[in-house]
């Protein structure tokens, strides 16, 4: 049927079938919505048009219409006619142009300004007179409102199963759901095992890379999913590491709202996901998952993994401890302006305070000799364990003794992982047809490749030093003496030259930073947080 809005002018340019649906999965699913958007072609021959002069864009599908960021087809569309060679634009629906009036009203101008008709199921519309522009106008401004209603509907019952802790999301490796929908933790042992001792070793080194290069060293694989979800074993990375440490439903929590989307840095860009800070989480329900640790070790590693980046400026943290001579690297404030001191050797170590200077040319606020602090800082150290020392020897041997038996354990359930997978290509290569020299050649690989995995296992386990028998024995007055002549060691093993800097002043800052404190302050009170000036 024919408009009489269509002229001779608007014949003599093309009319334009826009097709467009909005995920990739409607253009699968959804075949006849399709097939009535091509269809449209034959609306077009109805109102005039020679079948030469109808084109079909259809480089949209699959795109949602909020935006036109990464919607080509509605840019050429957009361009054609601006350049006057479009008179006819059809869509299904104007939903289908655009479900943002940012978008819609700049293409009413355009189409008014060229005499580009736009032609939907209800009729054929002239955006360059005042009622057509008026309908259009309504009709992007609904078109728009919809979308929102049913982002706002699909937001609400999300949120609403997010807050029971039912909404089913991607869960990390180790936790798995059985066939009634329940959380579990993987039946594998080999897995569960080994992300303990992720844990436990970052407990222990307290750092990311130091828990990354343990794992390394011994061999010791993490596991991972695949693109396709199923379990494989890995090389341990530094984002795997971290990925496990950080993933709140180890601690068994359900969490949801754990990131956000940045405003693109450029134009036609994508919005970038960004992580949110702990406290900013959307909804967190404990106690939802079995746990591999509890909440508040959770919050430690947080802590201590955020504290680990040496970004004073910004989030104001010390760093990891590093190798160095001086002891408080990263953990000395200046009293006077309140900033953080950094260390130069130049000269002999000392403390300085230049972040006037460095930020503002101000002069620098002070610098002061290092070996004095240290001595001071030491000492207090060392007074401060002293009624409890014999107790911190035997806990740093036992936690010591604990670590070792964890690596082992893993190191022999690793060994014993790939045993069963060279047993398991053996078989498969055993029931091969000889015959068939395309498929043994294969196997006969994979089987010597697990081979080679299992000597490598086995080398491993024989590197690392045999767990001792642990016999109960009676405490005799002999052992008794030997315990207590334990007693005062502390300064001899503080001063011993096998101990690095890092470890030294891991064990200031981590054990005894409240203990010394006052007797820092006391003696150096420029050093503190508050008063005083240096001599």
């Amino acid at each position: 049927m024919k408009s009489e809005l269509v002229t001779p002018s608007h014949l003599a340019r093309k009319a334009v079938v826009y097709i467009r649906q909005s995920t990739p999965h409607q253009v699968v699913s959804n075949q006849e919505s399709l097939r009535l958007q091509y269809a449209l072609r034959q609306r077009a021959r109805e109102l005039g048009w020679r079948e030469a002069a109808i084109d079909v864009i259809d480089a949209d599908l699959g795109l949602s219409g909020a935006s036109i960021a990464q919607r080509n087809g509605f840019k050429e569309l957009v361009g054609r006619v601006g350049l006057s060679e479009v008179g006819l634009i059809l869509s299904i629906d104007v939903t289908r142009l655009a479900r943002n009036c940012t978008d819609w009203y700049p293409l009413l101008d355009i189409c008014g300004l060229r005499g580009c008709l736009i032609a939907d199921r209800d009729g054929v519309y002239d955006p360059g007179t005042p009622n057509g522009r008026l309908l259009l106008g309504l009709k992007g401004s609904i078109s728009e409102l919809e979308l929102h209603t049913i982002r706002s509907r699909l937001t609400a019952g999300l949120l609403a199963k997010a807050e029971r802790g039912e909404l089913a999301v991607m869960l990390p490796i180790g936790l798995m759901r059985d066939p009634s929908g329940v959380v579990v933790k993987d039946p594998d042992m080999a897995v569960q095992g080994r992300l303990g001792l992720v844990f436990q070793l970052f407990l222990q080194l307290r750092s990311v890379a130091k828990v990354m290069r343990a794992l390394n060293e011994r061999d010791l694989e993490l596991p991972r999913r695949d693109r396709y979800g199923d379990l494989c074993w890995t090389r341990a990375t530094l984002a795997a590491v971290a990925a496990i440490l950080k993933n709140p439903a180890y601690a068994g929590a359900f969490v949801y709202g754990r990131t956000r989307f940045r405003p693109p840095k450029r134009e036609g860009a994508l919005p970038q996901k960004a992580p949110r800070p702990m406290e900013e989480w959307r909804i967190v329900v404990k106690d939802r998952y079995p746990a591999y640790i509890d909440w508040p070790i959770y919050e430690k590693i947080r802590s201590v993994i955020r504290d680990n980046r040496a970004e004073y400026m910004r989030i104001k943290t010390r760093g990891a401890p590093r190798n160095g001579e001086l002891l408080l690297h990263g953990i000395a404030w200046c009293a006077r302006c309140g900033h953080k001191m950094y260390v130069r050797y130049k000269g002999g170590g000392e403390y300085v305070c230049n972040h006037l200077r460095t930020q503002e040319g101000q002069p620098t606020c002070q610098h002061i000799r290092a070996a004095h602090i240290d001595a001071a800082v030491g000492d207090a150290f060392l007074t401060a364990l002293a009624p409890a020392e014999l107790d911190a020897l035997s806990r740093s041997r036992r936690v010591q003794q604990q670590t070792n038996n964890a690596l082992r354990s893993s190191a022999e359930r690793e060994l014993e992982r790939k045993r069963y997978t060279a047993a398991l290509a053996e078989r498969q290569f055993n029931r091969a047809d000889p015959d068939n020299r395309l498929v043994v050649s294969e196997l006969e690989r994979r089987w010597e490749a697990a081979l080679n995995d299992v000597r490598a296992a086995e080398e491993a386990l024989a590197r690392q030093t045999p767990p001792k028998a642990i016999t109960q024995v009676a405490i005799s007055k002999e052992l008794n003496d030997k315990v207590i002549s334990l007693t005062g060691r502390l300064p001899q093993i503080w001063g011993d030259e096998t101990i690095s800097d890092a470890h030294a002043r891991r064990c200031c800052d981590v054990s005894s930073k409240r203990s010394f404190s006052t007797a820092v302050s006391a003696t150096w009170p420029w050093l503190g947080s508050s008063g005083g000036e240096a001599p």
